[in-house]
C-alpha cells in the first residue's frame, strides 16, 4: 500500500532529477565554453571535459550512497545501469532526433570504444580479484571485498587513458579564433554553481531511492540500475543530443564512451576509497556486466558499419534497452525469471 511518505519520496525523486538536469546544464555549458577557450580538441572535449562533467551525478551518487548507507549497492547499481542507459539509449536518441546519420571516425571507434571495453573488463577483473583473495563469507551468496589497493587498479588505468588523451591534445592545432569572447570568470562561476546544485540534489535523490527500495522490498542494486541510473543519466542525454543536433556526432558519442569510462574506472573506486573497503555481490554484478558488454558490442558494431549510426540502428539500440528494462522488472516482480539472486 502506498502511503503519504512514499508519495513524498516519489515527489523528491522527481524534483531532485529536475534540479540535477538544471545543474548539469550549467556544468556542461560552462565546460564546453571553457574547453573552447583553452583550445582542447573535440574528442577530448567529449571524452574528458564533458564526460567528467556529465558523470558528476553518478560520482556524487556513489559517494553519498557510501556515506549514507555504508554500502555501494545503490551506487554501483546506478553506475552499471547508467552505463547501459548511456550505451543504448543516448546514441539512439541522438540518432532519432537528428535528420542525418550520426557520423563517427576511426579514432572514436578504435580508441574510445575499445578502451571503454577494456575499462569494463578491468573493473570486472577487480571484482573477481576481490572474490578470490578477499571472499565475503558473512553472506549466503557469492561476494568479495574490494580493498583500497584493489580500487587503485582501475584508477591507474584511467591515468593511462588521460595520458593518451594528453598526447592527442599535444598534436592538436588550436584555432586562434576559438573561444573568442568567452567570459572565463562567468563560466567558472556557472561550473561551480552547477556542481553545488548537483551535490545537493543527489543527496536527496539517494535518500529517496533508498527509502522507496526498502518500502517495496526492491534490492539496492536493482533500484540503482533502474531508477537512480535513469535520473543520473539525464545530463549525459542532454549533452549528447545537443551535440548531435549541432552536427557534432563525434563529440556526441565520445561523451557517452568517456562518461562510462570515468564512471567505471573512477566513480566506483572512489566509493571504495571513501569506505576503506566494500563488499560486492559478485553473483549479481556478473550478469549486469554481461549485459553491459553485449550493449557495448552492439554499439561498437553499429558505429563500425560505414562509420555512422543510422536511424534503423538507433531504433535497434533503443529496443535493446527496452528488453533490458523488461528483464529487470520480471526479475524483481515475478518468480518466472530468476537469473539474479534476490539480495541487495
Amino acid at each position: 500500500m502506498v502511503s503519504g511518505s512514499h508519495l513524498l519520496d516519489v515527489g523528491i525523486l522527481f524534483v531532485a532529477t529536475g534540479v540535477i538536469w538544471v545543474g548539469s546544464g550549467w556544468l556542461e555549458t560552462a565546460s564546453e565554453k571553457l574547453s573552447e577557450y583553452y583550445g582542447l580538441p573535440p574528442v577530448v572535449q567529449g571524452s574528458i571535459v564533458a564526460a567528467v562533467g556529465s558523470s558528476f551525478p553518478e560520482l556524487a551518487t556513489v559517494v553519498f550512497a557510501a556515506l549514507l548507507t555504508g554500502s555501494l549497492g545503490l551506487g554501483v547499481g546506478a553506475i552499471v545501469g547508467s552505463a547501459i542507459f548511456n550505451i543504448l539509449v543516448i546514441p539512439a536518441l541522438a540518432g532519432i532526433v537528428t535528420d542525418d546519420e550520426i557520423e563517427a571516425n576511426r579514432t572514436l571507434v578504435y580508441k574510445e570504444a575499445q578502451f571503454y571495453m577494456l575499462a569494463v573488463s578491468a573493473l570486472l577483473i577487480t571484482f573477481a580479484m576481490g572474490v578470490i583473495y578477499f571472499p565475503d563469507t558473512s553472506v549466503d551468496y557469492l561476494a568479495g571485498t574490494v580493498t583500497r589497493p584493489l580500487a587503485l587498479v582501475p584508477v591507474g588505468l584511467y591515468g593511462l587513458y588521460l595520458f593518451i588523451q594528453v598526447q592527442d591534445t599535444a598534436d592538436h592545432e588550436v584555432d586562434p579564433e576559438a573561444g573568442a569572447g568567452v567570459a572565463v570568470g562567468r563560466q567558472w562561476a556557472f561550473l561551480v554553481a552547477g556542481l553545488v546544485l548537483i551535490l545537493a540534489s543527489v543527496h536527496q535523490l539517494v535518500e529517496a531511492v533508498e527509502a522507496l527500495g526498502l518500502a517495496f522490498g526492491v534490492p539496492e542494486f536493482v533500484m540503482g540500475v533502474t531508477v537512480a541510473a535513469g535520473a543520473t543519466s539525464l545530463p549525459d542525454a542532454l549533452v549528447s543530443v545537443r551535440a548531435a543536433r549541432d552536427d557534432r556526432g563525434v563529440a556526441s558519442v565520445a561523451n557517452v564512451l568517456g562518461s562510462n569510462t570515468f564512471d567505471l574506472l573512477v566513480a566506483i573506486p572512489v566509493g571504495v576509497l571513501v569506505l576503506g573497503q566494500a563488499s560486492f555481490n559478485f553473483a549479481m554484478a556478473v550478469p549486469m556486466f554481461g549485459v553491459l558488454t553485449l550493449a557495448t558490442i552492439l554499439l561498437f558494431t553499429a558505429l563500425r558499419t560505414d562509420l555512422e549510426l543510422s536511424t534503423a540502428e538507433s531504433v535497434a539500440l533503443l529496443g535493446a534497452y527496452v528488453l533490458f528494462v523488461g528483464w529487470v522488472v520480471l526479475e524483481t516482480a515475478s518468480t518466472v525469471v530468476d537469473y539474479l539472486p534476490n539480495h541487495g
